[in-house]
């Protein structure tokens, strides 16, 4: 599939976007579509309840747009093949990390399959995917059979100060433990960590901004 086919059934007209913070390049959602992050959103002392996705930037009309186009263009039978396409186009070699959602989550048990597949298309790209729709996740995982390697889906703690006991990789913040994520005394950057995409590091605890 060619470039601009595949920003056109993914809903990336310009592209894939790019945080300055982190390595790499990302995808978003609209955050007013969160299932479990939209009812958070008016719980006091929830991780959304102040949320950077729903403010500044995200408030502009053309930005609400694309991500409103992306929403809509996961149900493109060729999302799939376009997202492998402009993921591998855009990831580097030399420093392959991919984040998805830098705002939004997961919608559906099939958006989490979704990436799964794309996982496996491109074994060779890190991917991260914060997110807190446990059910989804879990079922997907049950579907899915042989889960990628590559593919770090960290289930965030719904409070701020208080961590997940659980399996698999989860995320926090402001709470006691876990791997303490260095962008606070960097320049707000990742730098050379790679915590979030390491399944081994069981927990990375954020700092609330």
């Amino acid at each position: 599939m060619n470039l601009k086919t595949a920003r056109t059934v993914t809903g990336h007209k310009s592209g894939l976007g790019k945080p300055s913070k982190m390595p790499g390049y990302s995808t978003s959602l609209p955050a007013s579509a969160c299932k479990v992050g939209a009812k958070l959103a008016k719980v006091a002392g929830s991780v959304c309840a102040d949320c950077y996705a729903m403010k500044g930037h995200y408030t502009f009309p053309s930005v609400r747009e694309g991500l409103g186009k992306r929403l809509a263009a996961l149900h493109d039978p060729q999302w799939i093949e376009g997202m492998i396409t402009l993921v591998g186009h855009y990831t580097d070699t030399s420093d392959p990390y991919f984040r998805i959602h830098d705002s939004g989550d997961f919608q559906s048990v099939e958006h989490v399959l979704q990436w799964i597949e794309v996982a496996r298309a491109l074994p060779w790209v890190n991917m991260w995917a914060p997110s807190r729709e446990v059910a989804m996740v879990k079922m997907a995982r049950a579907m899915a059979g042989d889960w990628p390697s590559n593919l770090v889906v960290r289930i965030s703690a719904p409070m701020v100060g208080k961590a997940l006991d659980m399996s698999g990789p989860t995320s926090s913040v402001d709470a006691a433990g876990g791997n303490q994520c260095p962008a606070p005394t960097q320049g707000n950057e990742c730098g050379d960590c790679r915590a979030c995409w390491d399944p081994n590091v069981y927990r990375v605890n954020y700092h609330k901004h």
